[in-house]
């Protein structure tokens, strides 16, 4: 089935004008006033939250407004700390390529797209030249309606506030002014490089039918998260009431396998969920909680999240049962890359036609295969393969493998351009080793960045089986024993890494 790639409305003014999503820093002013009819007021008793399973169907809605006017997306497409170096070298988290032809977060905007959202705000701030370049070009056309838009804010300096955004709850606290432009009734806080699909019309569902004060996304007991620290979890006593949200350790492992278990049968003990980082929040209690009761609170879930549940508010927990990998590593991301090759239902699905991935159509030449032998890969638009072996492999956009290159097990992210070689005329210096895999080279394990020159009768096999080591000035390092190979570094003729 082919991939869809869609353009959609970037952003419109009130009369329907299109505007330039790349103006930095300063929005449209006079989109909209705020509008109290939607406005919900905090409660005076804040009732006991409650767990919602996505298998569960829904009361009816009666009397809400629409949700592409009530609810408008937020969308983190980077952080501060990422651990996919040094794949967000240069880029930010959600600008990572991922399978052929996407970037990491347009799974995010399609799940909002899909949903009938069509009011995007993207926060971004670390290295996000690629990533506000990418939206601008990808979400400019048709299928968000007259009035959607995917606004790019990106982090600014004001003489209120002279530094950069200091975390998630920062930035949106001094993005307010603008988040306010439009009467919805609740905000959809989402990080921008998760990879997933959800029906968020659901969890609005349930988070106005329960009266919730926040609605937090959990992930239903996917015990191979179990390792991984950092991760937000909620701690659910017997009466289904969110009692705290901390944050995992490795000196607190939390069995998420036993944790499921004891949630549904077990009328004694407390449960532990992993959060998704998926937060849906009330547009006044937003505001309430960020200015007037935690208004030095830099990080949302830590710190706000936390905070609202010692104010007493209703925060209900939405169990998400479909898959979910939060890039948390290398690892990860590898990961992810080869479950798109396989069947669909083991992993993330890019050719589901009742939920496509949008992102920017390239126009690019179809690819081009002499006498090569491809099994079970993925293979990006505008290649060309000479006379090589590929299988189990990710191959991007504008690969040039040439012949005898053995390619197993392994992401390929393609390249910016194409280089023209035979000594003719080129936009891209001349060096000795030119874009793409060279002659007789092998390649087993390895995520190979962007515009990276392999020269020829390489081998990327990680020889010696080093779990983790810095090569970075040799032009490569290892993570988790996969050879993750820079953008743009040049790999000399008969290397053996």
């Amino acid at each position: 089935m082919p991939q869809t790639s869609l353009m959609m409305t970037l952003q419109f003014s009130s009369s329907g004008t299109p505007v330039n999503i790349q103006a930095k820093h300063f929005l449209i002013p006079g989109l909209g006033r705020y509008d109290h009819k939607y406005s919900p007021k905090l409660p005076s008793k804040f009732p006991k939250a409650s767990i919602f399973s996505s298998h569960q169907i829904p009361n009816p809605i009666s009397h809400q407004p629409p949700v592409n006017q009530s609810v408008a997306a937020i969308v983190f497409g980077d952080g501060s700390e990422s651990r996919l170096y040094p794949l967000t070298k240069r880029r930010s988290e959600g600008a990572i390529p991922i399978a052929s032809n996407y970037r990491l977060i347009d799974a995010v905007v399609s799940n909002c797209i899909n949903s009938n959202i069509n009011k995007i705000y993207a926060l971004t701030q670390f290295n996000s030249t690629s990533l506000n370049s990418h939206l601008s070009r990808a979400y400019s056309g048709a299928g968000l309606g007259k009035e959607g838009f995917v606004e790019v804010i990106a982090a600014y300096q004001s003489p209120e506030d002279q530094g950069w955004f200091q975390g998630t709850a920062d930035a949106i606290r001094r993005c307010l002014w603008v988040l306010e432009e439009y009467p919805v009734a609740e905000f959809l806080v989402l990080p921008g490089h998760h990879l997933y699909k959800m029906d968020y019309q659901k969890v609005i569902e349930s988070h106005r039918n329960r009266k919730s004060d926040i609605t937090i996304v959990a992930s239903n007991g996917i015990t191979k998260r179990d390792q991984d620290p950092g991760v937000g979890v909620l701690k659910i006593n017997t009466e289904n009431q969110v009692m705290q949200y901390s944050l995992k350790s490795n000196k607190e492992p939390v069995n998420y396998a036993v944790a499921e278990t004891l949630t549904r049968c077990s009328d004694s003990s407390y449960s532990y969920i992993p959060s998704m980082g998926i937060y849906l929040i009330n547009r006044a209690t937003m505001v309430n909680l960020l200015n007037n009761h935690f208004p030095k609170a830099v990080d949302f879930g830590t710190e706000v999240i936390r905070g609202a549940l010692s104010l007493g508010m209703k925060v209900e927990a939405y169990l998400f049962e479909g898959y979910w990998e939060d890039m948390r590593s290398i690892e990860a991301f590898y990961q992810a890359n080869m479950e798109c090759i396989k069947k669909p239902n083991t992993g993330y699905n890019f050719c589901d036609r009742d939920s496509p991935v949008y992102t920017i159509p390239r126009n690019l030449p179809p690819t081009v295969v002499n006498d090569a032998m491809i099994t079970d890969s993925v293979i990006g638009d505008g290649c060309i393969l000479n006379r090589c072996k590929i299988k189990s492999t990710v191959v991007g956009m504008r690969t040039k493998i040439r012949d005898g290159a053995i390619i197993e097990d392994s992401v390929i992210m393609g390249s910016d351009v194409y280089q023209i070689e035979d000594g003719r005329e080129s936009s891209i210096k001349s060096t000795s080793v030119p874009i793409g895999i060279g002659e007789n080279t092998e390649i087993r394990k390895a995520i190979v960045d962007k515009n990276a020159r392999i020269g020829k009768n390489v081998k990327i096999i990680n020889k010696d089986n080093v779990e983790e080591g810095d090569r970075e000035a040799n032009g490569y390092i290892i993570s988790g024993r996969i050879m993750v190979v820079l953008r743009s570094a040049e790999i000399p003729d008969n290397s053996i890494l």
